[in-house]
């Protein structure tokens, strides 16, 4: 008797979800694919909202750029990631995506840290299956792109300079916001730039200096 694997696939492109379905039926794995799509924000919202069994999807595929649901503040594949992985502990996240810029592969890592991320250009249905079959087994699955980008990311001074780094020490002395410019040869609104840019690199937007501090230490920075 084959395993039955339930997948909820959300992708705007109701012809992509076909394809990732027709190539999963095609697996050799000994499992009979169920497909459950939505094609926006909403009716994914709604569909995971209205379920009550948080074993309905072993997987849960998202496409990161979707129609928004505006009134939840669902705006996006990264937003229904965070809502799913709450209300489905045990299923799969797996996010497919268009985009190839490290920042926004770097922040969903981050942020979500999915089962499975993979940039749609980088795979061929070989490739998919690969990830299908490594994700049946518990193992993450990042593809080639998501890796090389981040890592180039994270190796490039660009985005913590020496005076990002300097800011970030002068916070983790204790050291106020508001007196930074009596330790370093920036103006406010200078540090108040670059401030946005060491939250971008840590994804911590909407965060406090606090939220800084600890990001920084957790990657070694202080």
């Amino acid at each position: 008797m084959k395993k039955k694997v339930s997948i909820f696939m959300v992708d705007d492109h109701p012809s992509m979800i076909e394809g990732y379905k027709s190539i999963l039926s095609y697996n050799d794995l000994g499992c009979e694919i169920e497909v459950f799509p939505a094609y926006d924000c909403e009716s994914a919202y709604k569909k995971m909202a209205e379920s009550e069994d948080i074993y309905e999807f072993d997987m849960i595929f998202l496409d990161l750029s979707l129609p928004p649901y505006e009134e939840k503040e669902i705006y996006s594949g990264e937003d229904l990631a965070v809502f799913a992985k709450k209300k489905f502990p045990l299923s799969k996240i797996v996010i497919l995506t268009s985009h190839a810029e490290a920042f926004i592969l770097y922040k969903l890592q981050k942020k979500v840290a999915p089962h499975g991320l993979l940039v749609k250009s980088d795979f061929t249905a070989e490739e998919f299956l690969k990830a299908f079959e490594m994700l049946l087994n518990d193992d993450v699955y990042i593809s080639k792109t998501v890796n090389e980008s981040i890592q180039e990311l994270l190796s490039n001074d660009m985005f913590l300079d020496d005076f990002n780094r300097q800011i970030i020490t002068l916070l983790a002395s204790g050291i106020q916001s508001k007196n930074l410019p009596n330790h370093i040869n920036l103006s406010m609104s200078a540090i108040d730039k670059r401030k946005a840019q060491i939250k971008d690199f840590f994804c911590v937007q909407k965060g406090t200096d606090e939220d800084i501090i600890r990001e920084a230490k957790k990657h070694g920075f202080v």
